[in-house]
């Protein structure tokens, strides 16, 4: 009788390592966060060093996945740490050399500002897409912008996961139809913010 030895899917296993890439990455966001306003005593220096030797690892294997979903899905957690980085490095210098800097706490006494009773209607945003996976900086700057407008609209925040997964779903599918890029504009409109997807083709400007 013939005996089939089962080969386990390398996409599948990265997913999972994906998975709990992405859980360590939301803990040590909370650990910075709980750090900055003086529930912790020190930084998250282990934490951070873990995510680090898990993203240089995972982007040396990176290369032999084939999944396209799977291997955008690592880069915008790389991208994510990377900007994080970023961020808590300069709120660290800013604090250690007694300056305001990113994520300190704002005085009791701060005023908030006032905000406009109804936005303007406008273009705020646009980006054009060829391929996502390979534009990571342009998908967040569209989701930044893209935010910023909801926020000040008064409308709930999107995870940046599920708009970066609604970006290359969206690029697939007109691509799919003919299109040679994806045009998406970030838009105001009775007070409201919309996101639209155009394809683009050979014959347009």
């Amino acid at each position: 009788m013939a005996q089939f030895k089962l080969v386990s899917d390398p996409s599948a296993e990265f997913n999972r390592e994906l998975t709990a890439l992405e859980a360590d990455l939301k803990r040590l966001e909370t650990e910075y966060n709980m750090y900055f306003s003086g529930r912790l005593r020190r930084p998250p220096w282990e934490t951070r060093s873990r995510v680090e030797t898990t993203v240089k690892r995972l982007d040396r294997t990176s290369t032999s996945i084939n999944n396209y979903g799977v291997r955008f899905r690592f880069t915008t957690l790389q991208t994510r740490f990377s900007r994080f980085t970023d961020l808590w490095d300069r709120a660290l210098r800013a604090r250690e050399e007694g300056r305001p800097g990113p994520l300190m706490q704002p005085r009791k006494d701060a005023v908030e500002p006032t905000r406009p009773d109804r936005l303007e209607d406008g273009v705020v945003k646009v980006e054009t897409f060829h391929d996502p996976a390979a534009e990571a900086e342009k998908v967040r700057a569209l989701y930044e912008s893209f935010v910023k407008a909801r926020q000040q609209a008064g409308q709930e925040r999107v995870a940046f996961d599920k708009f970066a997964t609604l970006v290359s779903t969206q690029v697939r599918a007109l691509k799919d139809k003919g299109g040679t890029d994806v045009a998406f504009r970030v838009a105001i409109k009775d007070g409201k913010v919309a996101l639209t997807a155009r394809a683009l083709r050979a014959t347009d400007e």
